[in-house]
C-alpha cells in the first residue's frame, strides 16, 4: 500500500484517480428527494439521497429528510450520512435519531463558514442547557461539554415528550476541518476517530452513527471511508488486501459523492496507512497521535464567532413556511427558479468550486454597496433636451 501512494503522489495522479472513482460510480435514482415537496427540506440542489438507501422517517406525514443509510456488511459498521441541518428540519433530524436509536453524532464542520451558514445550531448551548422541537415532540439538554483545541465532545440528554423518555447521545464536533479541505494531519483526525471509537458508539449495540457536515458526502465521506477501512484491515489482519478505492466505490453505492475533492482522498489514504500502522501492532501511536494533535491547548478565536442560526421549532419545522419574524434558512433564501434543475446529483470537483463561487458573490454582494439608479426620463424632457442641444451649436 505505501509504494502505491508513492507512485500515485510522485506522478502526481491524484486527480485521474479522483475522475476515474466518480466515472465508475454507480448511478441510481433519487426522485424522492426532487418532489415539489421535498425540494426545501434540500441544503444543495446537487446533494440528494438515493432512494433505495435514503432513510425515512416514521410518525410524520412526510418521511423524507435528506440522509442515506450507508451499510458496510464485512465491517460490520453502519453510518447515516446525511447534510447539516436545515433550521426547519432540526426537528426531523432528532426523530430520525431516535427511530434509529443512534448513540452519537458525528458533526464536522462549524455552524458558519467564511460567512456561510453550513448548518443551523440544532443542539442547546452552554447559555441556553435545552431546546424543544415541539414539531416532532421533542427535548434536548446539555449534560456537558469538554472543549479541546481542534474538537469538542458534549453529552446531550434527547427526550421525547410523548412516552417521557429519555436518551444519552454522544456529540463529537470536529471544529476545525475547512469545507472542501483536509485536517491539519492524519494524526489529529486520527486522534479524534480513536476518541469516538473508544465510546463505543460505532459499533453493532447501537443503531448507526450519524455522520454529518455541511452536505454529507465530502467530509462525511472521508470519516466513514477511514473508519471502515481500518475495520477491515483489523478484522483482515493484512491491510494490503484492503483496496481503498474499491471500498469508496462500495460506499457511494448508497449516496453521491462521497470525497468531493482529490485532496480529500489523497488525505484518505494518507489516513488509512497511518491507521494501518495502528493496527497491526504498534501500540505507540495512539499516544503520539494525541501529542501531536495539541488537544489540549487553548483554543485560539481569531475573531468572535458569528450569532449561529437557531432551528424553527413548532409546526413551521419542515415546512419552509417562516414567520415575518424570521428569516428563514439563508441557503433556501438564496434558491432561485433555476436552482431547481435537475444535475448529474456527484458532489464532484466542478460543483464543489461552483458552491464556493456562489458563497463569494453572495459575500461581495453583501459588502458592495448598491448603486443608485439613474431616474428615468419620459419622451418630452427627451425632446426639451435634444431642442436644447440644437439651439446651443
Amino acid at each position: 500500500m505505501d509504494h502505491g501512494f508513492e507512485d500515485i503522489d510522485s506522478e502526481g495522479r491524484w486527480q485521474n484517480l479522483y475522475l476515474e472513482i466518480r466515472n465508475q460510480s454507480q448511478e441510481c435514482s433519487f426522485k424522492v428527494a426532487k418532489y415539489p415537496e421535498n425540494r426545501n427540506r434540500n441544503r444543495y440542489r446537487d446533494v440528494s439521497p438515493f432512494d433505495h438507501s435514503r432513510v425515512k422517517l416514521g410518525n410524520t406525514e412526510n418521511d423524507y429528510i435528506n440522509a442515506s443509510l450507508v451499510q458496510m456488511d464485512e465491517a460490520q459498521r453502519s453510518y447515516i450520512l446525511t447534510q447539516g441541518p436545515l433550521r426547519t428540519t432540526c426537528g426531523h433530524f432528532w426523530l430520525m435519531i431516535w427511530e434509529q436509536r443512534t448513540k452519537a453524532v458525528i458533526m464536522l464542520n462549524r455552524v458558519m463558514e467564511k460567512g456561510s451558514e453550513k448548518c443551523a445550531q440544532y443542539w442547546p448551548t452552554q447559555e441556553e442547557h435545552e431546546m424543544s422541537f415541539r414539531d416532532t415532540r421533542f427535548v434536548v439538554r446539555l449534560l456537558s461539554e469538554d472543549v479541546k483545541s481542534y474538537y469538542t465532545t458534549r453529552l446531550l440528554e434527547l427526550q421525547n415528550a410523548n412516552t417521557g423518555e429519555r436518551r444519552e447521545i454522544y456529540h463529537f464536533h470536529y471544529t476545525t476541518w475547512p469545507d472542501f479541505g483536509v485536517p491539519e494531519s492524519p494524526a489529529s483526525f486520527l486522534n479524534f476517530l480513536f476518541k469516538v471509537r473508544e465510546s463505543g458508539s460505532l459499533g453493532t449495540d447501537h443503531g448507526p452513527a450519524v455522520v454529518h457536515c455541511s452536505a454529507g458526502i465530502g467530509r462525511s465521506g472521508t470519516f466513514s471511508l477511514v473508519d471502515t477501512c481500518l475495520v477491515l484491515m483489523d478484522k483482515r489482519k493484512d491491510p494490503s488486501s484492503v483496496d481503498i478505492k474499491k471500498v469508496l466505490l462500495d460506499m457511494r453505492k448508497y449516496r453521491m459523492g462521497l470525497i468531493q475533492t482529490p485532496d480529500q482522498l489523497r488525505f484518505s489514504y494518507m489516513a488509512v496507512l497511518e491507521g494501518a500502522k495502528y493496527i497491526m501492532g504498534d501500540s505507540s501511536l495512539q499516544k503520539q497521535w494525541q501529542e501531536l494533535s495539541k488537544e489540549d491547548q487553548e483554543r485560539v478565536c481569531e475573531s468572535p464567532p458569528p450569532q449561529p442560526p437557531k432551528c424553527t421549532s413548532e409546526r413551521y419545522n419542515g415546512s419552509r413556511l417562516n414567520r415575518p419574524d424570521e428569516p428563514g434558512d439563508v441557503e433556501a433564501a438564496k434558491k432561485t427558479a433555476s436552482d431547481l434543475k435537475e444535475t448529474d446529483g456527484d458532489g464532484c470537483t466542478a460543483n464543489a468550486r461552483k458552491r464556493q463561487r456562489e458563497e463569494k458573490i453572495s459575500i461581495s454582494s453583501q459588502k458592495t454597496p448598491q448603486k443608485q439608479s439613474k431616474p428615468r426620463i419620459n419622451d418630452s424632457e427627451k425632446k426639451r433636451k435634444s431642442l436644447g442641444c440644437i439651439c446651443c451649436t
